[in-house]
């Protein structure tokens, strides 16, 4: 009988090694000049010269502003369906898309990958999804943790978690306070389902209608894993231009996650106001309607669970409302004007 081995354990170093070898290019394409090389180190490093013209803007007094988050349940339809080279997107999307409400330049992220064994093809998949969303929101991947742990997770199972830092000008911040009766509220359009809300979503679709990941839904036109997994549209880069138009017309922002439009707003509005919703002013996708009917859901719980078709809502001045709208249509996204801040 030979030595103990910490493969008997469920651990292959071997195998671990050849997973570790294939991240280094993945995370070295998100990299800007401001990203330093240390090779063989123990930590990603990230140069401060905020007067740079590396960076986006010049700070004067900056601020640090830093989330987290994960992708929850969705990973479990990843699984079902074999597929994981989007939900590394949805990762970075969960962060940076709260960092960018505070009025933030992202600057780079980190990610934790637990997963019940090593495999290398699985967490290649996933890791360029993350550097696929870093990409995208124009911030750096400086590193991250691999964990591999068979006791906590079941065969084929794993979780991720994102962290990610910006930069703020301290008299720049965007916190609501400046919120004011008469703004109006502008929704910006998601990309799907994002990635909240899906232990509901799994009830209705694989309990309830009994589908697989495999099965065409006419009425979506795709499968049912394509549309499940579609990534969380990242909206850092229309906040930044929004931003570098018209800064002083923004006066909050909220990424509409759970809770649904209604909540999340709340969460930024000063004392004395209130929200006025304005119903069917903007196309709700179908998926939602489609989940609605298969799931006998009643209106008020899809509000509050999901999205509803807005991943992100901008409280702006309403004499500029049509000049940011101009931006958000310029970059690309769909907008409305889906109500307005009232007296309370």
């Amino acid at each position: 009988m030979g030595k103990t081995t910490y493969k008997d354990a469920g651990v292959d170093l071997d195998v671990y090694e050849q997973s570790m070898a294939r991240l280094p290019q993945l995370m070295r394409r998100s990299h800007s000049p401001r990203a330093m090389r240390l090779d063989g180190g123990f930590a990603g490093l990230f140069q401060l010269d905020f007067q740079n013209p590396l960076f986006r803007r010049n700070y004067r007094d900056p601020v640090l502003v830093s989330c987290t988050d994960g992708v929850g349940t969705k990973l479990k339809v990843a699984t079902i369906a074999n597929k994981h080279d989007t939900v590394g997107i949805d990762l970075v999307a969960m962060s940076i898309n709260d960092a960018i409400c505070c009025g933030a330049e992202p600057l780079f992220f980190l990610d934790y990958v637990a997963m019940s064994h090593d495999d290398p093809d699985r967490l290649e998949q996933i890791v360029k999804g993350i550097s696929d969303g870093c990409v995208e929101s124009g911030c750096a991947l400086l590193g991250g943790e691999t964990a591999i742990m068979p006791d906590i997770y079941a065969p084929g199972e794993y979780d991720l978690a994102g962290f990610c830092v910006g930069v703020a000008e301290r008299d720049q911040l965007i916190t609501g306070k400046a919120i004011a009766a008469g703004d109006v509220i502008l929704g910006l359009a998601s990309n799907g389902l994002h990635s909240n809300g899906y232990s509901l979503v799994r009830k209705i679709v694989f309990e309830i209608a009994g589908l697989d990941v495999s099965d065409h839904v006419e009425e979506l036109g795709e499968t049912v894993g394509d549309t499940l997994l579609r990534p969380t549209r990242i909206y850092a880069k229309t906040v930044q231009d929004i931003l570098a138009k018209n800064r002083d017309a923004v006066h909050g922002i909220a990424h509409i996650t759970g809770g649904g439009l209604e909540e999340n707003l709340s969460r930024i509005l000063p004392d004395g106001t209130s929200l006025k919703i304005q119903p069917d002013s903007w196309a709700v996708p179908q998926v939602f309607t489609w989940l609605q009917r298969i799931g006998d859901i009643e209106d008020s719980e899809m509000a509050r669970v999901f999205n509803m078709g807005l991943g992100l809502a901008l409280v702006v001045d309403k004499h500029e409302a049509a000049a940011v709208k101009n931006t958000v249509g310029d970059c690309g996204t769909q907008c409305w004007e889906v109500g307005e801040i009232a007296v309370d």
